[in-house]
């Protein structure tokens, strides 16, 4: 008799724009072999240096559309007037095979796949700085200067949001916070969790989010 399959486990990742969540995340997959990424869709445009099927799903709005009305997708989210979703088929299908599957969403579908998926562990990445942060955005030489304050808004937003999540990375040195991610997964992260982070960096949430 063949043994069932045992179910891998579900992560969300979340961060404000120019936070690292996406380079800490192909790392942490180049660590570790059981974990995958669910590809989300999107209608926004593909940058230089993306692939389709790899980054995102690209599609029209169209297309898109008739995916929400199909009830395809677990999450779905406007972000900068793009529309952004995540299939059940793009997780389930990992899980189902006993991987371990993680998520890049904002707040909003973190939000929306909680509710639907309590057994999800969530993580959300901070920046050592506002300066920082913009310092980033504007290393990646993709937004005019118009666009880069829309970005910084949007990300005190999304920053703001931050006490939704289960544990909690500073992304001030790129190795210290991947090691710590890898601890998350490994059932090891007891000192990121949100309460004992929110103690530990008080002043740094005070002065990303005002609050």
């Amino acid at each position: 008799m063949t043994k069932a399959t045992s179910k891998g486990r579900f992560y969300i990742v979340a961060a404000p724009s120019g936070a690292g969540k996406t380079s800490l995340v192909k790392a942490l997959i180049g660590q570790h072999p059981n974990l995958a990424v669910a590809v989300s869709h999107t209608t926004r445009p593909m940058r230089p240096g993306e692939t389709d099927g790899v980054n995102y799903h690209f599609v029209t709005r169209e297309q898109f559309m008739a995916m929400h009305g199909h009830g395809e997708f677990l999450e779905s989210a406007t972000v900068f007037g793009n529309l952004y979703g995540t299939s059940y088929g793009a997780v389930d299908t990992i899980t189902a095979a006993g991987r371990d599957v993680i998520l890049e969403i904002d707040w909003q579908g973190a939000r929306q796949i909680r509710a639907l998926r309590p057994e999800v562990s969530t993580i959300f990445i901070l920046p050592p700085s506002l300066e920082s942060l913009r310092s980033r955005l504007l290393g990646r030489d993709q937004d005019d200067a118009s666009t880069i304050e829309t970005r910084m808004a949007e990300a005190i937003n999304e920053m703001s949001h931050f006490d939704e999540f289960d544990y909690l990375i500073i992304n001030d040195e790129f190795g210290l916070a991947l090691t710590q991610m890898y601890d998350i997964i490994e059932g090891r992260g007891q000192a990121f969790t949100l309460e004992v982070q929110q103690t530990a960096h008080s002043d740094l949430i005070r002065s990303l989010t005002g609050n």
